[in-house]
């Protein structure tokens, strides 16, 4: 589909970040007035996941949080201390197979917009009577926007991943869109979209509705924003990831004797794929020393992988973070959480992407000097090897990364977030 700064480092290395903190204690010592915020989100992990420390940093603030989402992922947020709303979703589970979302642009944006209009009735009444002092969203929740359209609140976009730039419509979209919009089901969506978004008294172009968002902090590392200097910078902020400790996830030992540890994983969704994890069986496995940590997710039964050798660990999901703070190199779907996980960790990748941003955040993590890019069809047992070695004793490697984990800690994270969605906060609230 269309993941907090390490803390103590963020301290260390930027004076801003001990200023968030200072603001932190400023509103805990009773200079903010606490106030209802609600967020919203679809139930898929790589949109609900960046926002959970946002989330609870605001509750531990003192404000009253409740946050919309499908009942797929409501343990997850409670676990926050947000209230939960919970809403019918008729969007694939987060845990559904990716062919359950179709294969053409026209079948994705049809699907979210067809659950827009379905929701926007239910979170309506849901939240009738109770209605928040600002809205954060989810890049893809347009009921939100919506609602706070008609409370007329603040709303505030949390985007996981790139945000467009100056000349993206006609760089990117536009030629995206060329084809469908010439088909009779292009224009249906369209004039659907506009007649529903004119029914909520809303007169944006729907373009302009779902990419162009009043105010957006961007829950990634600016590294990973394509033509970052063409942004602008009044609407969208860089605060970085946003990732906690995680401790609630597990905890990993890493082998003793493992020179080198290697973990593999695709993310949640992309994972079928057998082939792919043989090949990194026979790339890794036989290195002397090395440790390989697989992720293969549901939808592989370990069985297709035959037998292992004793230095590979085979799991359907592991404590991603706190086995990268430990290993020696990624391959990774190159997810906009996972890329900025291992740019936290300082960790050397080889991105393998499978779809949607994927590709660009590949390109990128390879341009900062940090990654090579495999593509799918090239990623033989060799030519991971090859990648692998490339990377994980290059002293120019590691001292990119060293730099690049001291900056996207300086964007403040989760603390500096917290601060922007107050200053959004309206001034005069009941």
């Amino acid at each position: 589909m269309l993941l907090d700064c390490l803390a103590a480092l963020a301290t260390i290395a930027c004076p801003k970040t001990r200023l968030y903190e200072t603001s932190r204690l400023a509103y805990v010592s009773g200079m903010t007035t606490p106030a209802h915020i609600a967020m919203f989100s679809v139930a898929a992990h790589g949109h609900v996941n960046p926002s959970l420390e946002v989330i609870r940093e605001l509750v531990a603030r003192g404000h009253r949080v409740t946050y919309a989402i499908p009942p797929a992922l409501a343990d997850k947020v409670a676990g926050t201390g947000a209230e939960v709303v919970p809403w019918h979703s008729t969007l694939p589970g987060p845990d559904a197979d990716p062919s359950a979302w179709g294969a053409t642009l026209l079948d994705h944006v049809e699907r979210f917009l067809d659950d827009a209009i379905q929701a926007l009735p239910q979170l309506a009444e849901a939240y009738d009577g109770d209605e928040p002092d600002l809205v954060l969203h989810d890049i893809t929740s347009y009921p939100a926007r919506v609602l706070a359209h008609r409370w007329g609140v603040p709303a505030i976009s949390l985007s996981p991943n790139l945000v467009a730039w100056d000349g993206y419509e006609q760089e990117v979209a536009e030629p995206m869109w060329a084809e469908p919009r010439k088909t009779e089901r292009g224009q249906a969506y369209y004039a659907r979209f506009e007649a529903w978004l004119e029914e909520n008294g809303i007169t944006r172009h729907p373009d302009a509705f779902v990419g162009r968002p009043d105010r957006s902090l961007v829950v990634i590392p600016k590294a990973l924003q394509p033509n970052a200097d063409r942004v602008d910078e009044s609407v969208h902020t860089f605060v970085g990831a946003c990732q906690g400790d995680r401790a609630a996830e597990g905890a990993w030992t890493r082998p003793a004797g493992a020179r080198k540890v290697v973990l593999v994983s695709l993310g949640s969704a992309f994972t079928r794929q057998p082939d792919f994890y043989r090949a990194c069986v026979e790339a890794f496995a036989a290195l002397p020393g090395w440790h390989l940590v697989l992720q293969i997710g549901r939808h592989v039964d370990p069985a297709e992988l035959g037998e292992l050798p004793d230095n590979v660990e085979l799991h359907s999901w592991v404590p991603q973070l706190a086995i990268l703070k430990q290993a020696d190199l990624f391959v990774t779907h190159a997810g906009a959480g996972g890329s900025q996980e291992g740019l936290a960790t300082a960790t050397p990748m080889i991105a393998v992407p499978q779809a949607v941003d994927q590709f660009g955040n590949a390109d990128m993590l390879q341009a900062l000097g940090v990654a090579r890019h495999v593509p799918t069809e090239e990623a033989t047992a060799e030519s991971l090897r090859d990648a692998a070695l490339a990377l994980v004793d290059d002293p120019e490697v590691a001292r990119r990364l060293k730099e690049l984990q001291a900056e996207t800690a300086a964007e403040g994270g989760t603390l500096r977030a917290a601060d922007l969605i107050e200053a959004e906060l309206p001034r005069n609230r009941s």
